[in-house]
């Protein structure tokens, strides 16, 4: 049959990402505790296209998440791209994975458990190298210490969301990177509390203050102590219970890699 795709172009242009987005599709991803937990993914798969090319070849991208529907987690990233340059005769990949992570996580005084949910992603690119971006956003509580200080009785206190963006190099685990933010923040959030559980994180949140500045920096000192990344970014935003806006921090410590 004709090859349309592989027909010359007529713009003499080159494109720098064609491809596929917004797929939905099952995956299954590394678990620390019960080794791989299944999920459904949002997936965008793109490669360049030069002048001399019409078109490129959209079915492949699927073929190709297909083989690795088993093996789509931090490991095999890399493994993806190269497929994709290979399968489409491009000189660049580029890879977009988003998805809902779970984690049971126990109150901290009944010790209910109840599964919170992380949102995470990962971004991956291949030119002469490769590049690969993991992603997660953590729900923490924040007690403003401001509040705290010039007010008779009580603070204002928030929920909030924390993004680290970290560049890969060694494996690392989400859960261990979870419980880096959450301990950055004036208390966690959960998915069940009883009275007690309550109690005890509304006075944690109280004796551990925390503006958007203290959250993003101190998370960034727990990223650095860890000695496994080159290059991430952190931002801390307050869906402020007393003010019509949110607050916002950001920062990034390393040379910023293309990919993001």
């Amino acid at each position: 049959m004709k090859d349309v795709q592989n027909q010359e172009g007529s713009y003499h242009l080159d494109i720098e990402k064609v491809g596929v987005r917004d797929i939905r599709y099952p995956i299954v991803v590394l678990d620390k505790v019960k080794g791989t937990q299944h999920t459904v993914a949002t997936c965008n798969m793109y490669v360049d296209l030069p002048r001399r090319f019409k078109g490129t070849h959209m079915s492949r991208f699927i073929e190709i998440l297909n083989e690795y529907r088993e093996r789509i987690d931090i490991r095999y990233v890399t493994d993806i791209l190269h497929k994709m340059k290979e399968r489409l005769n491009a000189q660049s990949a580029h890879i977009e994975i988003t998805f809902p992570y779970f984690v049971e996580k126990k109150a901290p005084v009944s010790g209910e458990p109840g599964l919170m949910e992380y949102t995470c992603s990962y971004h991956g690119m291949s030119e002469e190298n490769d590049e690969f971006v993991v992603g997660i956003r953590v729900p923490v509580t924040t007690l403003c210490p401001c509040s705290r200080e010039i007010a008779d009785a009580g603070a204002h206190n928030q929920r909030g969301y924390v993004h680290v963006r970290l560049l890969y190099e060694k494996f690392f685990w989400i859960e261990d990177i979870i419980t880096l933010v959450e301990g950055s923040a004036s208390a966690g959030v959960y998915s069940l509390l009883k009275r007690v559980d309550e109690k005890y994180l509304t006075e944690r949140a109280y004796e551990n203050p925390m503006f958007v500045e203290d959250v993003v920096r101190k998370t960034a000192n727990g990223l650095t102590e860890l000695g496994i990344f080159r290059w991430f970014s952190v931002s801390a935003e307050n869906i402020e219970s007393i003010h019509n806006h949110s607050a916002y921090a950001y920062l990034e410590w390393g040379e910023s890699p293309r990919c993001v």
